[in-house]
């Protein structure tokens, strides 16, 4: 509808126009139009060939053009119609670049065949389509806030492309209590504003006003433009320097290093620039320890350690403190600063020997005072409070008994014992409760002295040393050494034998021992076949007081040595003679011919003796029992058979190396058997008395009557003097000779040296007979033969015993 309004009225102006140009053409001759400006592109200005008087068709036919003089061509003419149309959209302020009233636009039409031109005008009416534009946006004043009320401050004022009511017409300010606004005509119609102060400013209250300026022109509607107005407040040192607080407190730790902050003081000036810079200082109140203790920065007012604080020197320091600015007449702001130091464990405990011994005896009782101990600590509070007490790292007989504030005794808690420590290195540590907590140690060293309270040990209880028979005298047999953990003259040990009598022969005369270092040495040969073993005690004793001593048993066992060649008892013969044995032919086989016994004085295998034949005259005829010396027949005799057989047996030990005797055997054989020389076989029922036999029995009588006379003297001998410990006999083996010596006869005994009497009851069960031998043994020293033959048959006695003959005198070696 706006729109439709809008065209009707611009139909209506340019009727009107067209009826004022008629008329002004025909007085002047000029054809004058006016538009507003702005008009849209086509938009109808006039119809020229009306107006002009031309027909519409000679514009085109004349060649009708529209000249525009000194401007851009901004109309057209329509040939067809003959109207004057808006070519492009005009601005009356780029066309008429003068502030005036009027805007005219002066063109000619021209036509051709003949030439003719018409003069027209064009005025560009103004519309308001500009709005006021302040030439500075933002405008700064620079006030003083001393500055009094009605002082006036000139603007920049508002300017407006449009002329006449279009321009500026009025301004406006934004509301503010401290400023107002002036406006002021000038000659020409200009509007010109003032700011005026209308109170008086306070930069600390309030140190910038930002204010708004507006200019309204006076077309419809009105347009306005705008500018911004900053009032900077300029400062004047009417404000002192002020701190947040009078009194300031903080803590500082002791031995905080060079450089550390205390405290940043921020003392504060409403003023600005010079007047609001501080200096900070020192006043003549404050002690000269503390401005060497801390320093204060001029500019920064930065409080910073400067020396070394300690706590235990000073607890606490005041500072008093001015800021000060820089403004024409400075002035001044006071402050008080409390610096607390704060306790640090910053000093190690003590431990202080107040009296010590060096050394003690071991056998100390427990609760003897060892020393007395202080500790103390600089420090405060639980920084200054301490422990003491003991190396836990190992079990110590020591305890720490607190015998008043700040002193401890050490005493002995265990007994001590020096034998299992001879010293002991005493760590006192003292630690304070600070965090983190320091520790302080003293080391104590304690000696303990010996005392004899340690009999010498020795490493067993009881030695058995092995001795080999035939040893050299002054031999070296063993070394017995005991040990005393005692120390010096309490270590000092002497050896020696305790005295034992053995066949009325101390022990010192058989055996010594070094009393220094315990060698043990023999003094004489020993001969297994006399003496076996020696049992004797021996004693250490240290040099102590009062002195101490242990014994240990020695037990010498001697060690038999093959010494001894087997020695041929059956059958016997003189000395490198033939023995004969008689044999009728009609032996059958099987048959006993001889039996060789031998015996060798030594003991276990080198007594163990086995028979062999060294030579045989025929191989195939008899038969040698390797291990009882039984000659038998392997067959019957022949009628090739010579009549004699020789035999060489040999009798071989089982020692190493072996030693060995020889027996030559001629055996004869008869057609019959007429005599008993050496073999008569009886019934058991029957007693066969020779006169050989009776000997025998003659001698055994005798033999047994000594043995009793001997056992009861050894008997008596016994009562009158402790019993010996029995030697133990290792068991006779089968055809072993076994040395007897007797320790309790003197060597002259009823038997003479020059021969001895041996017997040998040979049995064997055959068929309910015994065979009796009875052989004569030639002179030797004193055994007792044990013989048992190996049976044939079942035995049909239990009382066959090999009979003993002891000997009464030392035997002879035989070689």
């Amino acid at each position: 509808m706006a729109l439709n309004c809008a065209t009707t009225r611009t139909r209506s102006f340019v009727a009107a126009l067209t009826v004022f140009v008629a008329l002004w053409g025909s007085a002047l001759s000029i054809t004058r139009y006016s538009i507003p400006e702005e008009m849209e592109e086509g938009s109808f200005v006039a119809n020229l060939a009306s107006d002009l008087g031309l027909d519409v068709r000679s514009l085109l036919e004349r060649n009708a053009k529209l000249d525009v003089i000194h401007s851009k061509n901004y109309l057209d003419i329509n040939k067809d119609t003959g109207e004057l149309v808006i070519r492009e959209k005009m601005d009356r302020e780029s066309i008429c670049m003068t502030k005036t009233t009027s805007c005219f636009l002066k063109m000619d039409v021209i036509l051709s065949n003949p030439v003719r031109i018409f003069n027209i005008e064009l005025e560009i009416l103004d519309i308001n389509d500009n709005a006021p534009v302040f030439r500075r946006k933002t405008m700064h004043l620079d006030v003083s806030e001393a500055t009094p009320p009605g002082e006036r401050f000139s603007l920049t004022n508002a300017v407006d492309a449009d002329v006449g009511a279009n321009s500026v017409k009025t301004y406006y300010l934004s509301e503010s209590k401290y400023f107002s606004i002036d406006i002021q005509t000038g000659s020409d119609g200009s509007k010109y504003v003032d700011l005026v102060l209308d109170g008086k400013l306070d930069r600390e209250e309030r140190a910038i006003h930002n204010l708004i300026l507006t200019a309204v022109d006076g077309g419809v509607p009105p347009r306005s433009g705008t500018a911004s107005i900053i009032i900077n407040v300029l400062d004047i040192n009417d404000n002192a320097p002020t701190f947040s607080l009078p009194v300031f407190a903080v803590n500082v730790s002791e031995n905080s290093p060079a450089g550390t902050v205390v405290m940043t003081l921020n003392a504060t000036d409403l003023d600005e620039g010079t007047n609001a810079k501080l200096i900070y200082s020192y006043t003549l109140y404050t002690s000269e320890k503390t401005q060497e203790l801390f320093s204060l920065d001029p500019q920064s007012g930065e409080i910073k350690v400067k020396g070394v604080i300690d706590y235990e020197e000073s607890q606490s320091f005041e500072m008093y403190i001015q800021a000060q600015d820089r403004g024409a007449n400075p002035l001044s702001g006071h402050c008080k600063v409390m610096v607390y130091v704060t306790d640090l464990n910053d000093n190690y405990p003590e431990v202080t020997i107040k009296s010590l011994k060096r050394s003690v005896a071991e056998d100390v009782s427990v609760g003897t005072l060892i020393a007395v101990v202080s500790v103390s600590d600089r420090d405060s509070g639980d920084n200054g409070a301490v422990d003491l007490h003991l190396n836990q790292q190992e079990a110590l007989p020591f305890r720490l008994n607190k015998s008043s504030e700040g002193y401890f005794e050490l005493l002995v808690w265990k007994p001590l014992d020096r034998e299992v420590k001879g010293k002991y290195d005493i760590k006192l540590i003292v630690t304070d409760r600070g965090f983190p907590a320091l520790s302080e140690n003293e080391t104590i060293t304690l000696e303990i002295l010996d005392v004899n309270d340690n009999a010498p040990m020795f490493s067993q209880s009881f030695y058995t040393i092995h001795v080999m028979e035939n040893n050299p005298p002054g031999a070296l047999l063993t070394s017995l050494s005991a040990h005393d953990p005692d120390l010096n003259e309490n270590q000092y040990l002497v050896y020696f034998i305790m005295e034992k009598e053995i066949v009325n022969m101390s022990m010192s005369m058989l055996f010594s021992i070094n009393p220094e270092n315990g060698d043990l040495y023999g003094l004489k040969t020993f001969d297994y076949e006399r003496e076996k073993e020696f049992l004797f005690h021996i004693e250490a004793r240290d040099s102590g007081v009062p002195p101490l001593s242990s014994n240990v048993t020695v037990h010498i066992v001697i060690l038999d040595q093959n010494d001894n060649t087997p020695l041929i008892v059956s059958p016997w013969r003189a000395h490198g003679s033939v023995v004969e044995e008689v044999i009728p032919r009609s032996t059958e086989k099987g048959h006993l011919v001889a039996k060789v016994v031998a015996v060798d004085a030594d003991s276990e295998q080198n007594a163990r003796v086995t028979y062999q034949l060294l030579q045989i005259s025929d191989s195939t005829l008899f038969s040698l029992d390797q291990y009882n010396g039984e000659i038998r027949t392997t067959r019957m005799f022949s009628y090739r058979d010579p009549r004699q057989q020789r035999l060489v047996v040999v009798a071989k030990d089982n020692g190493q190396p072996a030693l060995s005797a020889t027996v030559t055997i001629k055996i004869s054989t008869v057609e019959h058997a007429m005599t008993f020389l050496e073999t008569t076989e009886l019934p058991l029922e029957y007693e066969v008395f020779t006169n050989l036999n009776l000997y025998l029995v003659i001698g055994l009588g005798a033999v047994s009557f000594l043995l009793l006379i001997t056992i009861l003297v050894i008997i008596v001998l016994k009562c009158q003097k402790p019993k010996p410990k029995a030697i133990k006999m290792p068991p006779a083996n089968r055809n072993s000779l076994i040395s007897q010596r007797s320790s309790t006869i003197a060597d002259s005994t009823l038997i003479s040296s020059d021969a001895y009497w041996y017997s040998l009851f040979l049995a064997e069960t055959r068929k309910g007979k015994v065979v009796v031998r009875q052989p004569i043994i030639p002179k030797g020293a004193g055994y007792f033969v044990s013989s048992i033959p190996r049976s044939i048959g079942p035995s049909e006695t239990t009382d066959s015993r090999a009979s003993t003959l002891e000997q009464q005198q030392p035997r002879r070696e035989l070689r």
